[in-house]
């Protein structure tokens, strides 16, 4: 039997027109957190919706965020009104925004505050607890899964920016109930060396 092989393009062109034809994706509501917030020099509007138990990627281009009456900036719980579809160069979904209605701090947003409050008053952001960054480290400590995008991605700069740079992995779980202990002891471990 013949083997039909497609090319990657292909696959992508192909699931962006499914996402198009659903009838629930090509107009519906959603509501979320924004995060990651850019607007670039286009005027294109960048961001993350997010909720408790999940993200998608947002675009909102610069001709529909002329229509907003408020500048969105992260923490911000909002609704939007768009389209689900396909970036065929990256084969990533996103969301792609025409209109947005503010709907006060989310609670995620709430939450980060109150956090940084909490340590603001425990005194942890004081400055005689803040250590001076050189301007060309000689070692950096990375805390992180050792087979995660994160990490290649870091060599990779480092690579370019700082050739001479020593990079120190501190191998730990980056998802899960697990993984804030083994972050904790990793942090720990690298800032006794």
């Amino acid at each position: 039997m013949q083997r039909k092989v497609y090319p990657v393009s292909a696959v992508n062109r192909y699931v962006k027109q499914l996402l198009q034809q659903d009838m629930i994706l090509s107009g519906l509501w959603v509501s979320g957190e924004i995060s990651n917030f850019k607007r670039h020099s286009s005027r294109h509007l960048y961001f993350t919706l997010k909720d408790r138990d999940g993200s998608i990627a947002a675009v909102m281009f610069a001709g529909d965020a002329r229509s907003l009456s408020f500048r969105p900036q992260d923490g911000q719980q909002v609704q939007v009104q768009g389209y689900v579809s396909l970036y065929e160069k990256t084969g990533q979904y996103q969301l792609y925004v025409r209109r947005m209605e503010q709907q006060g701090s989310g609670q995620l947003y709430q939450a980060f505050e109150a956090l940084k409050q909490k340590l603001q008053i425990q005194g942890l952001f004081d400055a005689e607890r803040k250590k001076p960054i050189p301007a060309y480290p000689r070692r950096v400590g990375i805390v992180t899964s050792p087979t995660g995008a994160a990490i290649r991605d870091m060599v990779q700069i480092a690579r370019r920016r700082h050739p001479g740079v020593q990079l120190v992995l501190y191998p730990a779980l980056v998802q899960g109930i697990d993984a804030a202990p083994t972050i904790v002891a990793g942090i720990r471990a690298l800032d006794r060396m």
